[in-house]
């Protein structure tokens, strides 16, 4: 059985959970057992541990006057940057079909340049919320996916850890398939602590929002599009015009949880406008290039700094697959 196919069963997984409770948490992960749980998942590939398969442009980012009032941080002040933007499915399969339910939530990754010369890097996905709380909790939520598929005996480990957290359940159960990689929403679901000229800090989380939109496909419609419709569309859309996203900070309020990325803050909470990403080419996309494109969240100037734990493993973990790309 291909990892592929073990992790469609994952994400499709609607089998009668186990009861119980889970076992006591084991020591911390490193971040080498994150990245060693993401290849057991999806397979041992010479690319990205996930979100392996993506496609890059390259266009630019306007600030809006808001900005500068919630951060010192010097992209969001009143000068444009130039942007590099790769669109990405789930999984570390980097030939997953674009049609595969597995290939949700689609992923956004941006690298803003900055007025001396350096970077800040932004990644999101197109879900509002994690599937676990902690690090170590998606380590095993990985392992129970490895151990899993249509020929495991049941209950799967897989049914028993969704049984014992019905957040990721909900979470691989409940993904949108979009029309177009410019045409759904994308969450920075962790916290950052972003602090203005003035000293003051408040939390967020980030929001990208289509221009025209979400529009989304039934499973019935994405069955009937090739292995590489994103790709392809997107490549059309930018050839015949530029796109673009808002982009937003949600403001926590007293009770929200900074450090819990599973837990989406209210729809209610304030938002306000960072700028206007506005996406205008293809950038060049051959393997080298992608190979040498990496990310990372913990690349942030001053005014903007982690707020969520979870962030602090993830941050490491990026240099540890980029190490082993190839």
């Amino acid at each position: 059985m291909s990892k592929t196919t073990t992790f469609c069963f994952a994400a499709t997984a609607t089998a009668a959970f186990a009861s119980g409770h889970a076992a006591p948490p084991p020591a911390a992960r490193t971040p080498g057992q994150l990245v060693d749980a993401l290849h057991a998942a999806f397979g041992q590939h010479p690319a990205r541990a996930v979100h392996a398969k993506g496609i890059i442009l390259v266009g630019a980012f306007a600030p809006s006057p808001h900005a500068a009032s919630l951060t010192r941080a010097p992209h969001l002040q009143h000068t444009a940057s130039k942007l590099i933007v790769r669109f990405s499915d789930f999984t570390g399969v980097p030939d997953i079909a674009d049609n595969n339910a597995g290939a949700n939530p689609r992923g956004i990754a941006l690298r803003f340049s900055l007025p001396d010369g350096g970077s800040t890097d932004l990644v999101a996905h197109s879900f509002n919320g994690f599937p676990t709380a902690t690090s170590d909790e998606f380590h095993d939520l990985l392992m129970a996916i490895a151990a899993s598929g249509p020929a495991a005996a049941k209950p799967t480990p897989l049914d028993t850890f969704l049984g014992a957290h019905p957040i990721a359940k909900t979470f691989l159960t409940t993904q949108k398939t979009p029309a177009s990689y410019a045409s759904i929403s994308y969450f920075g679901v962790n916290s950052f602590l972003v602090t203005n000229q003035a000293g003051v800090s408040r939390y967020i989380r980030y929001q990208l929002v289509p221009e025209n939109g979400e529009h989304t496909l039934t499973a019935g419609e994405a069955a009937q599009l090739g292995a590489n419709y994103l790709q392809d569309e997107i490549k059309a859309r930018v050839t015949a015009r530029p796109f673009r996203f808002t982009l937003y900070a949600q403001l926590a309020e007293h009770g929200d949880r900074i450090d819990n990325p599973s837990i989406a803050w209210p729809d209610t909470r304030p938002r306000v406008v960072l700028g206007t990403i506005t996406i205008s080419s293809l950038a060049v996309n051959t393997p080298e290039q992608d190979r040498s494109l990496a990310f990372n969240p913990n690349n942030l100037p001053d005014g903007i700094a982690i707020a969520d734990p979870m962030l602090e493993l993830r941050a490491r973990a990026y240099p540890v697959s980029a190490s082993q790309r190839k």
